[in-house]
C-alpha cells in the first residue's frame, strides 16, 4: 500500500551502528546499511577484519536483523463503531442476526469479552477520541462545571487525528459526530456528519467537510451513505495519498433509534422473532456458552425496570402494541406480540444491514490491497437501549414499521434480550450498559485467529493503542487513564490497570480487578459483585463484605474528586 516515502520521514540515526549486545534495540537500521553501502571496516568498531565474501554474508545479516518488525511502517487504522448494539446481537457473540462480515473479521482476528464503554453516546465518543474519560474533558457531566452534551473540551484534550498528524497519517471520519467542535478543525482531512439523529431516511442535518449538505432526498439511507463516503475516502487515499497511513473514523447511526430499514432488509426477520424475547434470550445465551463468552450465569430479568426516561404521551402515540416493562412473553396480548415482533425484526435488520455495508468498506480495503495492513477495531457506543420516546416527524401507527413515517424504539423486553447475558441497559453503568463486543482484525499484526481476550478494556484504551502503533508518545497534557492494547494482541492477561471508573447521570460504578462496585443512581446504595464469578450480576456480595466496598467507594470518590477538578481547571 504504501512505498517508502512515510519511512523516510522519520528520523534517521546519524551515529555509527551500536554494539553488538544493543543491536536488537534499534528501531531503524544505520543509514549505511539503508543504503546499501559497504559495512565499515572491522577495524574501525573493533571487531575482526574478513573477507570480501564474509563481509558481504555479515552485510545481507545486518540488514535482516535492522529490517525486522521494529522497522516496519505503522499501520493504517479503521475504527469501526455501532450505536446502541446490544451485547449479544452479532453472529459471533451469540445473536441470530445475520453478521457473516464481522463474524469472518472475528474469525481471522479476536474478540474481547470484557471490553467497555459509557454506557452512553456522546460519553463514549469523547474517551474513544480523546483517551480520557469523559468528565475529564467536560463531556458527561460536572457539578458546577459547563459540561456533558454540551460541553467544550479543554485545549489539551486532542482528538486522535491531531496526535497522528505529525506522523503523516491522513485521517477521516465518515457517520455521526457527537463531539464539540467540528472534524476539520479537530485533525481530520475528511468528513461526512449525519447530525440529524431522527432520520435514517431523509436527514435534514448532515455535513461533507464541515459545509452544510441540502436535505436528502429518495434512495438515502443512513449506513449505505456512510459506507459511501468512508469508501470514497478511500479510493481517494488510495490514488493519491497512497505512500502515507490513514486513520478512518466509521461512526454508524445503526441500530439507534428511530428503528428504521429498508423494507426487503425488515422483510427477512418478519417472522424470526414471532417467538418472544424470552425464547430469543434462551437460545443466544446458549450459544454464548457453547463460544465460552459472557461468564456462568444468565442475568436475571428485571420486569421493574423500564425505560431511563419516562415518556407517557409516546406510549399513548405508539398504541396499544406498546409495552414499556419486559414481561414475560406469554403474558402479552396477541397485538403486543406482533408489534413487538416486528419492532425487533427492524433492529435485525438495520444491524444485518450495517454488517454488509462493513462488508463494502472491507472489500475496498481488499482492492487497494491495504486490508493485510490496516488494524480493524469494531465495537458499540453503549448497550443496547431500553428507551421508548417519539421525536423527530413522529409517529404514524398506520405506517409500515421501520418505514420513515414510524419511529419505534427497542424497549426493555427487547434490550433485555440483546444485552444477553448482562444486567440492564444504556445509560445504567450495569454490565448490560457499559459493555460492547470489540473485534479486532489485523492480518500483518495479529498472529492469532478467532481467539478469545478476556482482558478487561475501555474505549480510553484506544488512543495508547494506536499511538504506539504508530511509534509515538503522547503529547504532553494531564495523565491519560488508558493502556495500550497492543501487548494483548499477541497474547491475553498482558496488561494491568488499577481500575475501570464510570459515572453517567448518577449511575456509578468501578472495577478494580474481578471486583466491581456499582450503584443505580446518585442516592443508590453501593452493590458489590466479584465479576470472575458473576459476570451477570446476580449476587450482590454488600452486606458480606463492607470493608471491601468502603475501600472501593473511596477510591471512586477519590477518582472523581480529581476528575472534577480536571474538568474545572480553566473552564469558562
Amino acid at each position: 500500500m504504501r512505498g517508502t516515502t512515510w519511512g523516510d520521514t522519520r528520523r534517521r540515526r546519524r551515529t555509527p551502528p551500536a554494539p553488538r549486545d544493543r543491536v536488537g534495540g534499534s528501531p531503524h537500521p544505520p543509514a549505511a546499511l539503508r543504503r546499501r553501502r559497504p559495512l565499515p571496516s572491522g577495524e574501525r568498531w573493533g571487531l575482526p577484519v574478513f573477507s570480501g565474501a564474509c563481509r558481504l554474508v555479515l552485510a545481507f545479516v545486518a540488514v535482516a536483523l535492522f529490517a525486522g518488525p521494529a522497522a516496519a511502517a505503522p499501520p493504517n487504522v479503521l475504527v469501526v463503531i455501532a450505536d446502541d448494539l446490544g451485547y449479544s446481537d452479532l453472529g459471533c457473540y451469540g445473536g441470530e442476526i445475520a453478521t457473516p462480515n464481522l463474524d469472518g473479521l472475528a474469525k481471522d482476528g479476536l474478540r474481547f469479552t470484557q471490553f467497555y464503554n459509557t454506557a452512553r453516546c456522546w460519553p463514549s465518543r469523547a474517551a474513544l477520541l480523546t483517551g480520557y474519560y469523559a468528565q475529564q474533558v467536560r463531556r458527561d457531566t460536572v457539578p458546577g462545571v459547563k459540561s456533558g452534551g454540551q460541553g467544550v473540551r479543554p485545549a489539551w484534550a486532542k482528538l486522535l487525528p491531531e496526535m497522528l498528524k505529525p506522523l503523516g497519517y491522513r485521517s477521516f471520519l465518515s457517520g455521526k459526530w457527537h463531539v464539540d467542535g467540528r472534524p476539520l478543525a479537530n485533525g481530520f482531512d475528511r468528513s461526512y456528519t449525519l447530525d440529524d439523529h431522527n432520520r435514517h431516511f431523509g436527514p435534514r442535518q448532515h455535513t461533507e467537510d464541515d459545509k452544510p449538505l441540502p436535505p436528502a432526498g429518495d434512495g438515502y439511507y443512513s449506513s449505505t451513505a456512510i459506507a459511501d463516503h468512508a469508501i470514497k475516502c478511500l479510493k481517494e487515499h488510495a490514488e493519491k495519498h497512497a505512500d502515507r497511513p490513514f486513520f478512518g473514523y466509521v461512526a454508524f447511526t445503526a441500530p439507534h433509534f428511530p428503528l428504521h430499514a429498508p423494507a426487503d432488509d425488515v422483510a427477512k426477520y418478519r417472522k424470526t422473532y414471532q417467538a418472544g424475547w424470552d425464547a430469543v434470550r434462551d437460545d443466544r445465551w446458549k450459544r454464548l456458552r457453547a463460544l465460552k463468552i459472557g461468564g456462568d450465569a444468565l442475568s436475571a430479568v428485571e420486569p421493574e425496570v423500564g425505560p431511563p426516561y419516562p415518556f407517557p404521551d409516546a406510549i399513548q402515540k405508539l398504541g396499544p402494541g406498546e409495552v414499556n416493562r419486559p414481561l414475560p412473553w406469554k403474558d402479552l396480548t396477541a397485538e403486543q406480540r406482533q408489534f413487538q415482533a416486528d419492532k425487533m425484526a427492524v433492529h435485525a435488520a438495520m444491524v444485518d444491514r450495517m454488517d454488509r455495508e462493513i462488508g463494502r468498506i472491507v472489500a475496498q480495503l481488499k482492492a487497494m490491497r491495504a486490508l493485510d495492513d490496516t488494524l480493524v477495531l469494531f465495537m458499540s457506543d453503549n448497550g443496547a437501549s431500553a428507551e421508548i420516546m417519539v421525536r423527530g416527524d413522529g409517529h404514524d401507527p398506520k405506517a409500515a414499521p421501520g418505514s420513515a413515517a414510524s419511529y419505534l424504539c427497542l424497549g426493555p423486553g427487547w434490550s433485555t434480550a440483546c444485552n444477553t447475558p448482562l444486567r440492564r441497559h444504556k445509560t445504567w453503568v450495569h454490565e448490560g450498559g457499559i459493555s460492547t463486543p470489540l473485534v479486532a482484525h489485523w492480518p500483518k499484526g495479529i498472529a492469532a485467529k478467532g481467539e478469545l481476550r478476556h482482558t478487561p478494556g475501555h474505549l480510553i484504551d484506544l488512543v495508547p493503542t494506536v499511538l504506539e502503533l504508530a511509534a509515538r508518545k503522547r503529547p504532553e497534557a494531564p495523565p491519560a487513564p488508558g493502556k495500550s492494547l497492543v501487548p494483548l494482541f499477541a497474547k491475553d492477561g498482558t496488561i494491568t490497570r488499577d481500575s475501570l471508573w464510570w459515572q453517567h447521570e448518577g449511575n456509578r460504578a468501578l472495577r478494580v480487578g474481578d471486583w466491581k462496585i456499582v450503584a443505580a443512581g446518585k442516592d443508590a446504595a453501593w452493590e458489590l459483585y466479584d465479576l470472575s464469578k458473576d459476570r451477570s450480576e446476580g449476587k450482590n456480595l454488600a452486606a458480606e463484605k463492607p470493608e471491601k466496598v468502603k475501600e472501593l467507594a473511596a477510591m471512586w470518590a477519590k477518582q472523581f474528586e480529581e476528575y472534577a477538578a480536571l474538568a474545572a481547571k480553566d473552564a469558562k
